[in-house]
């Protein structure tokens, strides 16, 4: 039974994409019992479907004429998002790849260039038990965007920049019915990693988390704009996880709204999936004492027991913007 769910679910997100890809207005009929939907800053949070069709898809749309969806993972399945090992029962659908394009004029003060565009977005979807989209999650990576653009808001990335790739001899889009023994040997991994490693850090010494039981050595890790990809675990933990660890020590995984896995695919999110405190300086700024909440999504690729690919979203401009730092702003100042 929970398969046939899972299915139909993966089937309507893809007919959700579809739509929103063909003319955004069509999606409507399909997001008819949506009851909140979080987008990247600036969009933020609508609870209607006329609302965030409005706010975001159908801008990206009418911008970009030529706008094409690459789709390098899908997969469903139920979530168990907190430390306590019951799920909650909800059942989701997440994706993530690239759009492409040629921006034809300005959307969301972001200026229209030649540069053709590989835009990276993520999305997470929450189903009923009629199979109707009640919540949503999409992070687009509008640092990545500036960049390509030749209009940066953040210093060099420390990590190799645009390098967002398809998961690595293995198909993520996993239309068809999966391995569900693979699936729950994933899933123990990913609650391995997020309760029993992430959150061990003794905000000290990096071993404390224990990241090698998890990450293969030649882990690819592939962060948002601003941080970069980084190609190895030592890589990972010199470029992204000290400079990340030294800017917010305290930080936890507290309020995942959704963690699944299907087949050899792992599956997270959360508005306010980590909380911490800014009490040390992070790419080029000062600390700020702020307590933050990130928004973010990821998703992780097991081969055999441990992760050797990771994809990370991170909504850089509502993590800044609790810094007290506008990222669009910059690029409006450039604009002036």
């Amino acid at each position: 039974m929970g398969s046939d769910i899972n299915q139909r679910n993966k089937a309507a997100a893809l007919t959700l994409w579809a739509a929103l890809d063909r003319d955004p207005d069509t999606a409507l009929p399909l997001l008819g019992a949506l009851k909140q939907w979080q987008g990247p800053e600036p969009i933020g949070i609508h609870t209607q479907a006329t609302g965030i069709v409005s706010a975001m898809f159908a801008p990206l749309r009418g911008a970009i004429p030529d706008l094409r969806r690459e789709t390098h993972i899908l997969m469903g399945s139920q979530s168990s998002p907190h430390e306590d090992v019951a799920g909650d029962g909800a059942w989701w659908v997440a994706g993530t790849g690239y759009y492409t394009g040629h921006a034809s004029s300005d959307v969301f003060g972001i200026p229209a260039t030649a540069q053709g565009l590989r835009i990276r977005w993520g999305e997470f979807l929450r189903f009923d038990a009629q199979g109707q989209i009640t919540h949503a999650q999409t992070i687009w990576d509008f640092v990545d965007w500036f960049d390509q653009i030749g209009w940066p808001v953040l210093p060099r990335p420390r990590g190799a920049a645009h390098v967002y790739p398809a998961p690595t001899a293995y198909d993520g889009v996993l239309v068809g019915p999966q391995d569900d023994e693979a699936g729950d040997t994933s899933l123990v991994l990913g609650r391995s990693l997020i309760f029993g490693g992430l959150n061990t850090f003794d905000e000290n010494d990096l071993s404390s988390m224990g990241m090698a039981r998890f990450f293969h050595p030649n882990i690819k890790w592939y962060g948002p704009g601003g941080i970069g990809a980084c190609l190895s675990l030592p890589e990972f933990e010199t470029l992204h996880q000290r400079p990340w660890l030294t800017a917010f020590p305290d930080r936890k995984v507290m309020h995942l709204e959704s963690l699944f896995a299907e087949d050899r695919m792992v599956a997270a999110s959360g508005p306010k999936g980590v909380v911490a405190t800014h009490t040390g300086p992070y790419l080029g700024h000062p600390a700020s004492g702020a307590r933050i909440e990130v928004s973010g999504l990821d998703f992780w690729l097991r081969s055999g027991g441990q992760f050797t690919e990771n994809w990370v979203f991170v909504d850089m401009i509502h993590l800044f913007a609790q810094m007290g730092i506008d990222l669009f702003a910059r690029v409006q100042e450039r604009l002036a």
